[in-house]
């Protein structure tokens, strides 16, 4: 058996519920020999809420789902017909295998996120911020810097007509 990955389309938001389906439907119909992955491919963001910073999960690509399959006409019926499924990425009805190369790069990208988990929100330099936290709370400043593995930005804030950098965290700051 040769085992590809495949990329089949779902119903948004369903993701992780289509792979749990289509393992359990395998297992009911002594097809699992013919699955080895079913992935939801997502990242580890960090997400700030009502001034807190909180570990979240974000979908690199939501509405698809990774499977690495043999495909046969039983095991391509079984993933089809499974609900909130809409198909197999892949032209003319005949679903199209992802490179093995395309499907590491993918991987690797889950493990970065995992290890690694981001900030939600990014900054780019020379972009206007509103400071929400702190001694400077409600200036208005800009960007200077950006320190992403730390969280935290350098932004110029005015202070007596004159620029003063200041040194804070993305939880401090708000996009205006």
């Amino acid at each position: 058996m040769s085992h590809r990955w495949y990329v089949i389309h779902v119903y948004s938001g369903f993701e992780k519920k289509v792979a749990q389906t289509i393992r359990e439907s395998a297992l009911k119909k002594g097809l699992e020999d013919y699955f080895s992955e079913i992935l939801v491919p997502t990242e580890e963001v960090v997400e700030v809420r009502r001034g807190a910073k909180v570990n979240a999960e974000r979908k690199f690509f939501p509405g698809y789902v990774l499977i690495k399959m043999d495909l046969t006409d039983e095991s391509w019926h079984m993933v089809k017909n499974t609900p909130k499924v809409t198909g197999f990425l892949g032209g003319g009805g005949k679903p199209a295998p992802i490179s093995e190369g395309e499907a590491q790069r993918i991987l690797n990208q889950v493990l970065e996120g995992v290890e690694h988990p981001k900030p939600s929100i990014t900054f780019e330099v020379g972009e206007q911020v509103r400071v929400a936290d702190g001694p400077f709370a409600s200036f208005i400043g800009t960007v200077e810097e950006v320190d992403e593995d730390k969280a935290r930005l350098k932004v110029a804030v005015s202070i007596f007509g004159r620029a003063t950098p200041v040194e804070l965290e993305y939880s401090q700051v708000e996009k205006v």
